[in-house]
């Protein structure tokens, strides 16, 4: 059963975060997700990036298969159709991506694991574009971790640490419009988790996104013409001992004329520090929890192992 209503925070990051940050959370340990308007991305920007995207995958497969990074986990370049499926599920998603991560200076301590960047010869000021846009992204992330501080009682700058120098990853998706040739039981994005601290995703205009609540329910996401959806990841949830969800959510194939268009979105997956050591926070156990917290990983062991799940390692 599909319920068209949902009833996930929408507040601006205009306001004071103190004013907002306990409708947040709510928000997220209900439904780990919550829209965010005002959220300091520049329209132009945005608009820039996606025609920037919408070139690229316009171009022959050939071309682009040739930035396909083998041995990488799709964790930079070019992913294909057929590569990347949900955690236990049977076909792959109708779906083709590109990825863009951190650059960072020769000789960092965490370059190991971070590999470059590679960028399309092909369409002009892809670079520059993708760059500004992971930036803004980044920021805008960060501002909505500092409201999460603040509903956990934490000070506003609590995750900043574990997040400087994150192996965060901006994702340009394009799903294409549906044909004869899926496989059958196929859809655009199989019910699945995202593995990341939070993450931001821009293109959610679109029916489509649907979340799974504690009833077992699905729910459509309702966002307004420019919104950011933001969503918990599954190393927040380990750290915050599950009492900020990380929800099963899926993209759903449209109907009618819809289903005859492109879908294009972007989202933006904010990770720890690859040496961050993933614990669950003190205030978020208790003697009374179901079951004893999870053992403390690494952000990079718990990136790989989830990884290999969905078969990007």
């Amino acid at each position: 059963m599909t319920n068209t209503q949902t009833e996930i925070a929408s507040v601006s990051l205009a306001q004071p975060l103190e004013d907002i940050a306990d409708e947040l959370g709510r928000s997220f340990a209900e439904y780990g997700f919550a829209v965010v308007r005002d959220h300091g991305i520049p329209q132009d920007l945005i608009d820039r990036a996606e025609a920037a995207a919408k070139a690229f995958f316009a171009l022959p497969d050939e071309v682009k298969r040739a930035y396909k990074i083998a041995g990488s986990g799709g964790a930079r370049g070019y992913t294909p159709f057929g590569t990347e499926k949900a955690k236990d599920a049977d076909v792959f998603d109708l779906k083709e991506f590109w990825h863009v991560g951190r650059d960072l200076p020769e000789g960092h301590p965490l370059a190991e694991f971070m590999a470059p960047n590679v960028w399309p010869a092909e369409v002009a000021g892809f670079r520059e574009v993708m760059s500004a846009l992971y930036a803004a992204f980044e920021a805008s992330g960060r501002t909505v971790l500092e409201a999460i501080a603040l509903h956990l009682g934490k000070p506003r700058d609590f995750f900043a640490a574990s997040v400087e120098d994150g192996n965060s990853v901006m994702r340009l998706l394009h799903y294409p419009p549906l044909g004869e040739g899926a496989p059958e039981g196929a859809i655009r994005a199989a019910a699945h988790g995202d593995i990341n601290t939070i993450t931001l995703l821009l293109g959610a205009e679109e029916a489509g996104l649907e979340l799974l609540t504690k009833a077992g329910e699905w729910r459509a996401i309702d966002v307004p013409p420019g919104a950011l959806v933001i969503n918990v990841g599954d190393m927040l949830e380990r750290q915050t001992n599950g009492r900020l969800r990380s929800t099963t959510h899926r993209v759903v194939n449209p109907r009618g004329e819809a289903a005859k268009r492109a879908r294009y979105s972007m989202p933006f997956f904010l990770h720890f520090r690859p040496d961050f050591l993933i614990t669950p926070l003190p205030e978020c156990v208790s003697a009374e929890d179901a079951a004893p917290p999870p053992a403390p990983i690494s952000a990079h062991d718990f990136l790989m192992q989830r990884l290999r799940e969905i078969n990007l390692a």
